[in-house]
C-alpha cells in the first residue's frame, strides 16, 4: 500500500496480498485483465482495493485452463463465467479425444517397435474423420462383393453399415484396435480373402434364398457351437454328431466345411474381434472358439 494516504496498492503490495509474483501480475496488467486505476508520481501502477479479488477470478479462471481472452470478456461483462465454462468443456473435451488417440498411437508404436514410416502412418490413420473412416469401410464392403449378385444382400448391408467409427470417447484399447482394422481394411491381402469369404457366401446363397439366411446360419452355428462347449463337447466325440446335425441340415458336410474355412482363418477371426472392440462390445463378441470347434467338428466328420 502507499503511504499518500489513498488506500491504493503497488504491485508489491497486490503481490504480497494475494500470492502471486510480481512478475505475473504486471504480465497480467499489460495484457489488460488488470489495468491500473492510477500511477504514482513515480509513474509505478497503482491498484485499489478490488483488484486483490480481481486477481483472485482471474487465477481460479487461469488455473481451470481459460486463455486470457476468455478472462477478458468475464471481467468486461460480455461473457458470464458460466459462458465460457462451457465453451472450455467443448474445447476440454476434443483435446481430451485427441490426447487419448495420441496415447494409443504412441503405445502401438513402443509395443510394435515402429520405425518412422509406420508410425507416420498409424498417426494418419488414427486422426481420420468420421466421414474418412466411413470411406474406408465402404470401399472395402464395395470391393469385395463387387459383382456378387447373389451375396446374401442382408449380409452386404450389415457389413456396410457396422459401426466401425471410434467413440466419441475411445478408450485407448478401441484406438489401438481402429489402427490395426485400418491397416487390415486397405491391405491388399486381406480384401482377397475377404472376397473369398462373399464368394463362399454368394456360392451357398443363390437366388431364391431368402434375405438374411446367411446371418440366420450364423446365429445358428454361433450358438451351438457356443453349447457344445459350455457342455464339454469334444469336437471329434461322438456327442458332437448331434450338435452338427442340427447346424449342418441336409446340406454337405464337406461343401459346409470348405466354406466355414475361409470364415475361419486367424484374420478374419481378427477382423471380426477388431470390429467388436472398436463397437465397446469386447472382443469374445467375435465369436472365435465357437467357429473354431464347429470347423473342427466338422473336419473330424470329412475324415471319419
Amino acid at each position: 500500500m502507499t503511504d499518500d494516504g489513498t488506500g491504493l496498492l503497488t504491485i508489491g503490495a497486490l503481490a504480497r496480498a494475494t500470492g502471486l509474483t510480481v512478475r505475473t501480475i504486471r504480465y497480467w496488467s499489460d495484457e489488460g485483465v488488470l489495468p491500473p486505476v492510477a500511477r504514482s508520481e513515480g509513474g509505478y501502477r497503482l491498484y485499489d482495493a478490488a483488484a486483490v479479488a480481481r486477481l483472485e477470478l482471474v487465477r481460479t479462471l487461469r488455473e481451470l485452463g481459460l486463455g486470457l481472452a476468455d478472462v477478458r470478456r468475464v471481467l468486461a461483462g460480455e461473457a458470464t463465467v458460466a459462458q465460457v465454462a462451457a465453451a472450455h468443456v467443448v474445447a476440454l473435451d476434443a483435446r481430451i479425444r485427441s490426447l487419448k488417440v495420441t496415447r494409443a498411437v504412441l503405445s502401438t508404436v513402443a509395443q510394435r517397435g515402429s520405425d518412422a514410416e509406420e508410425t507416420t502412418l498409424m498417426n494418419r490413420l488414427a486422426r481420420l474423420s468420421a466421414a474418412e473412416r466411413r470411406r474406408i469401410l465402404e470401399e472395402f464392403v464395395d470391393e469385395i462383393f463387387h459383382g456378387l449378385d447373389t451375396a446374401d444382400p442382408v449380409i452386404r448391408e450389415r457389413m456396410r453399415s457396422i459401426a466401425a467409427d471410434l467413440p466419441d470417447e475411445p478408450t485407448p484399447e478401441q484406438v489401438d484396435a481402429w489402427l490395426e482394422l485400418a491397416e487390415m481394411l486397405q491391405d491388399p491381402g486381406f480384401r482377397a480373402e475377404m472376397r473369398r469369404v462373399a464368394e463362399s457366401n454368394a456360392a451357398d446363397h443363390g437366388h431364391g434364398t431368402p434375405a438374411g439366411a446367411s446371418l440366420w446360419f450364423s446365429r445358428r452355428l454361433v450358438r451351438l457351437g457356443a453349447e457344445a462347449r459350455e457342455r464339454g463337447i469334444a469336437p471329434g466325440s461322438p456327442e458332437a454328431g448331434p450338435v452338427l446335425d442340427a447346424v449342418l441340415g441336409t446340406a454337405d458336410p464337406a461343401l459346409v466345411l470348405d466354406r466355414l474355412r475361409s470364415h475361419a482363418t486367424h484374420r478374419v477371426a481378427r477382423y471380426r474381434e477388431l470390429l467388436a472392440v472398436v463397437k465397446g462390445t469386447g472382443p469374445e463378441a467375435a465369436h472365435r472358439e465357437e467357429f473354431a470347434w464347429v470347423v473342427a467338428a466338422l473336419e473330424a466328420r470329412v475324415a471319419g
